[in-house]
């Protein structure tokens, strides 16, 4: 008898994971910002919340959790349910924190099970006005005959703008001076007033300063030119950086061991949002570009990521602390 009750419970629990994915999402769905309000991880989940609402009929609660590089989010979405009701936005950002940080707590490479990556944005590279280089041939030239003379702010040690700059000079073979600041106000503050010569930033951070004439803009750190700038070159195009792209990237995630239909059925839902042309235009509008994929090749990615800027950090010469 017993062995017919266990036999019974068994069936029906596998029976049970198709079912509840076939309901999901029944319920609101907490999307987790690992950043603060405002930043470019905020505006692209709140786009992605709100059509995402939209398109499952449920409401998804946008909850910004900032600390510690992203990691402080990350950690709390690897300890939620694994039932597809909590979501976050994972970037590159989380990714170089990982390499340089061996006291987190989670293993980002299997406590998550990725589900899109949906948008890419290039950085730009701009210094002050009145700083003699025009292009990044330029800088370059400059950089090589003045070792260490010429200073480059980013908003933070370890963050992908940092760590975009290390890769610049690790390709082109220059030494830079690195002034961290605490955001990226304070590092646009800094190249405005003249305290440093150069900076890498969003697209969105730097445009109003571009377009004003506040900053000179020397290139997009992508391999493709920017639709809203369309004038401006890559800085593979200068001949001097072979091989140089880098871009910062948003993606969906949640912790390990979800549902693989719920999975499957997020990441459907995605690929449609993203399709759409309104939701186009306004990642657009903040400065990135559409780019799905399935949840393995997303999660081919995060690994590629991982040791692409591992080996960054390596070659900087940075510890794990």
């Amino acid at each position: 008898m017993l062995k017919h009750i266990f036999g019974l419970a068994c069936a029906l629990a596998l029976g049970a994971a198709p079912a509840a994915a076939q309901d999901y999402p029944n319920r609101p769905i907490r999307m987790v910002i690992p950043f603060g309000p405002g930043g470019g991880s905020d505006i692209v989940g709140r786009i992605l919340g709100q059509a995402l609402q939209e398109k499952l009929g449920q409401p998804v609660v946008i909850e910004n959790k900032p600390g510690a590089a992203g990691t402080l989010g990350n950690e709390y979405i690897a300890r939620s349910e694994k039932d597809g009701y909590t979501l976050g936005i994972m970037t590159a950002g989380q990714i170089i924190a990982a390499t340089i940080n061996k006291s987190i707590r989670y293993d980002t490479l299997t406590a998550f099970d990725p589900v899109a990556l949906v948008a890419t944005g290039s950085f730009l590279i701009v210094t002050r006005p009145d700083f003699a280089a025009g292009s990044v041939k330029d800088l370059v030239a400059a950089a090589k005959s003045q070792p260490g003379k010429i200073v480059f702010a980013s908003p933070g040690f370890g963050a992908t703008q940092h760590f975009a700059a290390e890769l610049f000079k690790q390709t082109a073979g220059v030494n830079m001076l690195h002034v961290p600041f605490r955001t990226s106000p304070e590092a646009i503050t800094a190249v405005l007033g003249g305290q440093v010569d150069v900076l890498f930033d969003t697209v969105p951070a730097l445009i109003g300063q571009v377009q004003s004439g506040h900053m000179k803009v020397l290139a997009v750190t992508g391999k493709d030119r920017v639709a809203v700038l369309p004038d401006v070159p890559t800085a593979i195009e200068s001949g001097v950086l072979p091989g140089y792209d880098v871009t910062s990237w948003y993606g969906v995630f949640g912790p390990s061991g979800m549902p693989p239909a719920v999975v499957a059925k997020l990441n459907k839902a995605l690929m449609e949002i993203i399709a759409e042309k309104k939701i186009a235009e306004s990642l657009t509008k903040a400065g990135v570009t559409v780019q799905g994929s399935t949840p393995e090749a997303f999660g081919k990615f995060l690994a590629d990521e991982y040791a692409r800027w591992d080996k960054v950090r390596e070659a900087a010469g940075f510890e794990r602390k």
